[in-house]
This record gives C-alpha cells, structure tokens and sequence, in this order.
C-alpha cells in the first residue's frame, strides 16, 4: 500500500515534470532535451496479451503527440525481486508504446534500497538488460546553501527527506521556503517535506520552525500557526457543545477557517459564559 512518503515523492514530479529531466539531466548526466516541454501523462499502459501496467509516475519531453523522451518515476524504500522485474516491464512496455527512449528514475531514501535497484537487471531476451537510474542519498547533496535551496526547492526537499539529521541541511531549506521571492509553489514544500519525512527528521523540522520563522511572518502564520489556530478552534466547538450551546453553520465555518490564534482565545473565554453562539463573537 503507497505510503505518505511514497505519494508525497510522486506528486513533486507531478507537480513540476521538469524536475524529472533536471535529476536526470544535472544528477545523472544523462543526455536529455532540457529545453523542451515536459508533462506528465497517464500511467496505465499495458502490454497485452498481458495485464494492464500501472508504474507511480509517467512524464514525457517534447511534443504529447511525438515524445523524445519519456520518463517512469517510481519510489521504492525496500527491497523487493518481484518490483525489479517489473521495472523492466515498465520500460520495455513504455517504449513499445511510444517509440522513444524511456529512463525509469527510481527514488529510494534508504541506501541499501537505492544500491539494490540500481543493479543490472538480466531479462531472459537476448542482449537486453535493463537498469534503473536510483535517487537515493549518495545521488542527492545535503544542500546548505539558501540560494541554491531556494532555486531549487525540489531538489532541497529531497535533501532533507534524505539528510534530515544534519540540522543544517533543515535549516537551509525551511528558510529558504519562506525567503521573499522564492517561487509561488515552494512553500507548499514545507508540508510536502515534513509528510515525506521520518519522525525523527519531523522533530527537527518543527524545532528549526520554532527557531527560524518569526511569528509576525505571514508564512509563519499560514504553516507554523495553523495548528495552534486549529487546536484552539476544535476547543472552541467543544466547549460550545458541552454547554449545549447550538452552532449554526455560518458560525461553524467561521470558526473552523480563522487563523487568527488571538481571536480564537478571546471567543473561546467568552464561550465559557456565552448563552449564544451570536455572544461569543461579541
């Protein structure tokens, strides 16, 4: 069964496809088109007479209509003979589909994982053997320059899914994502990189919050403070329904989307004498 991990690694690819061919093309020194445009494409090829194929993530470079390139991403974080085979399959199903070379660009965080599927996998098909190219923690730089984290919030996320125990590589990144003029979707990288991340990286990242982002900052507010504004909202409504107090659903929802921590407190003191729920917003 996919894990938080496991989808949360896909959907950076998706998200942005060109983070694909930039992996492949500055990680791996593959000869790939960097100028073309990449999308993501649907992933439920097959290759009858057998059964339908479904790999995590199928993205493709240059035109939708006539491909030059095409790759599968797949994340492993164990070992298993049964998915190594079925890379192969992956690859050879792919490129009999669309005629074009195909890279499988298999993300492992677990070193052993990443060594195991980089291996050369021997088919029975003459001449051919097929290998993946791995994305595993010798293949990823623990980034701890702001900048380079800031240009490249993909690839600095990754970093501290990978190298999260180094407490510097955390605080590049976390403040990277909060930095002025970071692109738009970076700061969704920050709850992309804590589901990825172990419990014990989670720590690190929460303690590094606490430490980085000032509590004016509307960054701060938006990802940092949503819990607390969370947690005083969900005691606001338990108390109203412990005093038998009935909550409209205007008032519901405008309790449930304030991200104002202070104005939480200050309706959940007066939903102690509050006969109304009109009473607690005074």
């Amino acid at each position: 069964m996919p894990s938080a991990l496991h989808d949360t690694i896909n959907i950076l690819f998706r998200e942005r496809p060109a983070f694909a061919v930039e992996v492949l093309r500055d990680l791996m020194h593959l000869d790939i088109p960097g100028t073309l445009p990449a999308q993501v494409e649907r992933n439920d090829f097959n290759d009858r007479p057998s059964k339908d194929l479904q790999p995590d993530t199928v993205i493709t470079v240059g035109p939708p209509h006539k491909p030059v390139h095409a790759v599968i991403v797949e994340v492993q974080q164990g070992k298993s003979s049964n998915k190594r085979r079925q890379l192969a399959r992956y690859a050879a199903a792919l490129w009999l589909f669309l005629e074009c070379p195909v890279t499988v660009l298999c993300v492992c965080p677990d070193a052993g994982a990443a060594a195991y599927y980089a291996e050369p996998i021997s088919t029975a098909l003459p001449g051919y053997t097929f290998q993946a190219l791995v994305l595993g923690p010798d293949q990823v730089p623990a980034i701890t320059d702001q900048q380079e984290a800031a240009a490249h919030p993909e690839l600095a996320a990754l970093a501290v899914m990978m190298h999260g125990m180094h407490k510097a590589v955390v605080k590049t990144f976390v403040t990277a994502v909060a930095t002025p003029g970071t692109p738009g979707y970076a700061p969704h990288y920050y709850e992309y990189t804590y589901a990825m991340a172990a419990p014990a990286i989670k720590r690190i990242m929460e303690e590094v919050v606490s430490e980085t982002w000032p509590v004016y900052s509307p960054f701060a507010r938006e990802h940092f403070g949503r819990g607390k504004a969370e947690g005083e909202a969900d005691a606001l409504l338990t108390v109203l329904e412990t005093r038998g107090i009935e909550v409209p659903q205007t008032a519901r929802a405008r309790i449930t989307t304030c991200t104002d921590v202070e104005e939480l407190k200050a309706w959940l003191k007066r939903a102690v004498v509050a006969r109304s729920a009109d009473e607690v917003f005074g």
